[in-house]
């Protein structure tokens, strides 16, 4: 895996979560800032296959959504997305 930059390589927006994602969180012991850095800063998760990393680079380069899946905990997934507009 390439390392990651030390600033983030798109602005973070307005940034909400849904009650589940934050109770997930919580009960992991985790921030959500702990994923949202390494989401904008290009790491796409552990759970996202290879067609969707390709699809998030050209994402990136073309300025529409991102999105990134994490492994929380066990087999429950934190899923944060960056719209394009």
């Amino acid at each position: 895996m390439k390392p990651l930059p030390t600033t983030p390589l798109v602005p973070a927006g307005q940034i909400v979560a849904t009650p589940g994602a934050l109770a997930l969180l919580e009960q992991a012991s985790k921030t959500p800032e702990q994923f949202l850095s390494r989401h904008l800063r290009g790491d796409w998760g552990d759970a996202l296959g290879p067609d969707d990393n390709a699809e998030n680079e050209l994402s990136l380069k073309q300025g529409f959504r991102l999105f990134s899946v994490y492994t929380v905990r066990a087999a429950e997934k934190l899923w944060i997305i960056t719209e394009a507009d």
